[in-house]
């Protein structure tokens, strides 16, 4: 099975910065029409404002996705622009700090929102235009490929995180509802679980808190913060035939995070 999205058309949210923003670019690089999506307008005007224009591979759309018309405007702007969604990747995530012992700071609510509803409102919309281009085409099978980007935080207690994690956790839980629901139609539906990432965010918080970089390392059996390229190529990895028959899983890719936390379970 081949590694290649060559020709293929795929979303990918929170392209402004970030992970979003890799995943995109790295889709471009390997011949992909790529939506960039994002709320922030600015931004992505900044980012890629002047190769958007043209008949080019790259588009962009600035937009709320929490919001059911703007999710149906995204699809119709991907439709004009390349005539068919081959992929979709959540990359838009909100993180924010919770205070685990009070209902009015923990943030649960507007996480999941963002976090979960939107990736979900949209994952269903994409879906059915998925289904419909292989219906109206006798000669196009059925398929389509989602790719949720979600955190470790699922499966770790982190109580000043409560909110992200929950979230995190539903995002899990949706990439298999999804993938069982979807699986006759030939859409497959994976995640990719990160730990720490050095994206910008990361960057500006090493710079603030130089302390961190070695407390994330001595929990980090592989000794270093993974580069963002290396979840888009996971993400690659997930959107191309070469796991033609995966669907429902979640990678972690951690550096060997999670095995940490599984000794130290055991060893209560």
């Amino acid at each position: 099975m081949s590694l290649s999205i060559q020709g293929k058309t795929a979303i990918v949210t929170g392209a402004a910065n970030g992970l979003g923003l890799a995943i995109a670019r790295h889709f471009i690089d390997r011949g992909a029409n790529v939506m960039f999506a994002d709320i922030d307008e600015a931004r992505l005007e900044a980012e890629i404002g002047d190769e958007a224009k043209g008949e080019g591979p790259l588009r962009m759309f600035a937009g709320d996705l929490c919001q059911k018309l703007t999710i149906s405007n995204l699809l119709s702007a991907t439709m004009d622009a390349f005539g068919r969604i081959d992929i979709l990747v959540n990359a838009a995530r909100q993180i924010a700090l919770s205070d685990p012992l009070s209902p009015d700071s923990d943030n649960v609510e507007a996480l999941f929102k963002q976090n979960v509803m939107t990736g979900l409102r949209l994952s269903q919309q994409v879906a059915r235009r998925m289904i419909a281009h292989a219906e109206g085409d006798a000669s196009e099978a059925p398929g389509g490929v989602i790719v949720n980007v979600t955190s470790t935080t699922a499966r770790q207690s982190t109580p000043d995180l409560l909110g992200f994690s929950l979230a995190s956790a539903g995002v899990e839980q949706m990439t298999r509802g999804l993938a069982l629901s979807l699986a006759p139609k030939g859409i497959r539906v994976n995640a990719v679980a990160v730990g720490s990432v050095l994206t910008s965010t990361l960057q500006a918080q090493l710079k603030q808190q130089p302390e961190l970089r070695s407390q994330i390392l001595a929990g980090t059996p592989l000794g270093r913060i993974a580069p963002a390229a290396e979840v888009a190529e996971t993400v690659q990895y997930l959107a191309s035939d070469a796991s033609a028959f995966m669907t429902g899983q979640v990678l972690r890719l951690d550096g060997g995070r999670g095995l940490l936390d599984a000794v130290a379970s055991a060893a209560h």
